[in-house]
């Protein structure tokens, strides 16, 4: 999949980009309505022996539109989007940089730019998608904006429990640790991107090494907590438990929580190395104990319990 980062006006000639179907929405965590979007566009572009793309936009526009909101962060930051879109077979993605400039272009101002001007020939886009200053761009009045340039398909809402699959429930979901429930309506494990850096090395003193996990701050974690997770490294997999928090039996002034990993029968160094972390299960909240021997009793029978889950 090849990314494009483009800004208002974008200066790609229409003359050297492919025909394409394209998937058009911000598409935080690309939960099950999100995919049904995308993969509608997959398919169609596979019909019509084109490329597929997907358009989203950095940073949220609540960033931009909000002066009260100075950062957001994401269920899937850029790194996990670019992820999971590859495994959805998309060809193409293009990153719209939103600021004041996109957000005062008007509804036709922006099909004429980034719809007809990057070649796309079908677009797919939710029932609530909007373009356009104020929003004033729908799904209403798309047909009147693309004066027959491009055809497009409007997907419907999708739900889960009679309730619509949407970025701010799962959201929600996330914050009280209810982690099966929010990859239900993903449609997938939440994913967690970072980089394995030095830590105090008390796991590996108490018989459970663990790989530090720089994440991306700009990432939405869940609930503190122990977790049932997947390591992702080189494309395999591997078992293990994580702790996410602010480690209290040790540390007292911890402003951002940790997040730390344990992977079940692995010895190699993995510092400077990326992980993709997938959760899976929440286990128990984090809690402070009175001493190191008290912890590793507890931390046995979490990874009891979570070799107990995988291997049902």
């Amino acid at each position: 999949m090849r990314t494009f980062q483009l800004t208002y006006p974008h200066t790609l000639m229409l003359e050297d980009l492919p025909e394409t179907v394209t998937a058009i929405g911000f598409f935080d965590g690309i939960h099950k309505g999100h995919q049904h979007v995308i993969k509608t566009a997959v398919k169609e572009a596979k019909r019509r022996n084109m490329e597929s793309a997907v358009i989203t936009f950095y940073p949220h526009p609540s960033v931009v539109l909000n002066k009260a909101v100075k950062h957001v962060k994401y269920i899937t930051p850029m790194r996990e989007k670019q992820e999971i879109l590859k495994r959805l077979d998309v060809d193409r993605l293009y990153v719209i940089t939103f600021n004041a400039e996109l957000a005062a272009l008007s509804a036709q101002g922006f099909i004429d730019h980034f719809i007809k001007g990057l070649h796309i020939k079908h677009l797919v886009a939710g029932f609530d998608f909007s373009y356009g200053h104020k929003g004033k761009g729908n799904m209403n009045t798309i047909a009147a904006h693309a004066k027959g340039v491009f055809t497009y398909t409007k997907v419907e809402k999708v739900e889960c429990n009679n309730e619509k699959i949407s970025s701010t429930k799962i959201r929600q979901l996330l914050r009280i640790g209810e982690i099966e429930e929010a990859n239900q309506l993903l449609g997938r494990p939440l994913l967690v991107d970072g980089i394995v850096i030095k830590g105090a090395q008390r796991g590996k003193q108490m018989g459970y090494p663990t790989a530090n996990i720089n994440t991306n701050p700009e990432a939405l974690l869940p609930r503190p907590g122990v977790y049932a997770v997947k390591a992702i490294y080189k494309q395999e997999k591997y078992e293990g438990m994580a702790s996410l928090g602010f480690n209290p039996t040790f540390e007292t002034e911890m402003d951002e929580p940790i997040l730390e990993v344990n992977i079940f029968d692995y010895n190699h160094e993995l510092y400077g190395e990326e992980l993709l972390i997938e959760f899976h299960r929440f286990i128990r909240n984090e809690k402070k104990f009175p001493g190191k021997n008290e912890l590793i009793d507890q931390i046995k029978k979490d990874e009891k319990e979570i070799r107990a889950f995988f291997s049902r």
